[in-house]
């Protein structure tokens, strides 16, 4: 275990060193992380044995999760975003449901083995972006500030919005569910999923930021321990609605939000260090990721399964989320660029978790599908974001030039 944790802790030591002069480079931490861990897991190297279990790869990926979904939605510019909410709401309302069908609908008629539900269960699992590959495209400011908050509030909300979903097509899947009874079903899971989310993430963020106020003002809270608070509040939130069976990703973000606006100037100051934890965390498991479940993945990759990866980085998600913006008076590469990064990560592994744990009965095959997903989408959309947004930038540049 302790080689494990100095080779994990010596890669990470060394890339903190070279982080800025990557960042700017075809490349991305996921992607070093990823392949770093392939090479050095049962078939590179070996130094990692491979053996690390789901409840422990689920933990890891949800508090990472929870923390950069606080993060982001605390530095979002809600000024920005009041004028702009035409984007983020399109594309949750009318985008995110276009992307589940069309992804259930070719699932369906892809892979035989998997019935409706669960070519259903497919097709939302890998409808949820990861907040923590777009930050890449979402801190970039050659990317115009619509599109990057836009961007930042979709993925802060769909993986959120995913959870109620994908319970009621796993229920119906276990047999648990009625035709009669499957619309309640799905109302009342939405609703406490999403309500309970929401009265927790505001709820204790309005708590805890008057409690951090008031004992700073007193001098009860010292510069080392002021750097804790918002780790400590961020996964309070997403663990406390996770208990009561609401939406800990709904909490964190909504919380982050509370956060960023009760916070104003001083936010960004409280943030930092958290910042610094949500991305050392999110390297850990993307190193784990390529390690453990990349290694043991590749003998069961299909051509079937290649196809549909392709297919969900592209069409299934960028033609509903384009026809969804119809209207918003967003340019058609400002459209297709909205689209195209709605990139598949740590949201996705952790739904493919619950799905085994659960018992789905096609569950290790579609956890196949999402892994070749999420690992496609990690270079895919790792290699093109600095280069997208920069001619995304120059456009956009142009075309106001131009008015």
């Amino acid at each position: 275990m302790y080689i494990e944790l100095a080779v994990l802790a010596l890669f990470i030591f060394c890339y903190s060193l070279v982080a800025g002069r990557l960042e700017r480079a075809a490349t991305s931490g996921p992607i070093v992380f990823v392949v770093a861990g392939l090479l050095m897991g049962p078939l590179g190297l070996g130094w990692f044995d491979g053996d690390v279990s789901r409840t422990g790869l689920r933990v890891l990926a949800d508090l990472t999760l929870a923390l950069i979904l606080f993060i982001d939605a605390a530095n979002a510019d809600l000024a920005i975003l009041k004028r702009q909410f035409r984007i983020p709401s399109r594309m949750l309302l009318f985008g995110l449901p276009g992307v589940i069908f069309l992804g259930t609908v070719i699932a369906a008629l892809l892979f035989d083995t998997l019935s409706l539900y669960e070519a259903a269960i497919l097709g939302t699992m890998l409808a949820a972006t990861d907040a923590a590959l777009g930050k890449a495209v979402i801190t970039n400011k050659a990317v115009p500030v619509q599109i990057r908050e836009g961007l930042n509030i979709e993925s802060g909300l769909n993986d959120g919005l995913c959870v109620p979903i994908l319970f009621v097509f796993i229920a119906l899947a276990l047999g648990s569910g009625t035709e009669g009874g499957s619309t309640m079903l799905a109302l009342k899971l939405v609703i406490q999923e999403l309500g309970i989310g929401l009265v927790v993430g505001l709820g204790l963020t309005a708590v805890a930021t008057w409690l951090l106020r008031w004992c700073w003002n007193q001098g009860w809270v010292t510069e080392i321990w002021k750097q804790v608070t918002v780790v400590g509040l961020a996964i309070a939130c997403f663990s406390v609605a996770q208990s009561l069976h609401g939406s800990g990703y709904i909490a964190a973000f909504t919380g982050g939000l509370l956060f960023g606006f009760m916070g104003k100037e001083a936010t960004h100051r409280l943030v930092l260090a958290a910042e610094g934890t949500g991305e050392t965390l999110a390297l850990m498991t993307w190193m784990l990721f390529g390690a453990t479940v990349i290694g043991q993945s590749v003998q069961h990759f299909t051509w079937e399964m290649l196809v549909f990866a392709l297919l969900s980085l592209t069409v299934i998600r960028m033609l509903p989320i384009f026809l969804s913006l119809t209207g918003t008076g967003e340019s058609t590469a400002a459209k297709l660029f909205l689209g195209w990064f709605g990139p598949r990560g740590l949201a996705s592994i952790v739904f493919a978790i619950i799905v085994l744990n659960k018992g789905v009965p096609g569950g290790k095959f579609i956890a196949m599908i999402v892994v070749l997903t999420v690992f496609f989408s990690l270079v895919a959309h790792g290699v093109s974001a600095n280069p997208l947004a920069k001619l995304l930038g120059q456009k956009e540049g142009k075309k106001a030039d131009s008015a």
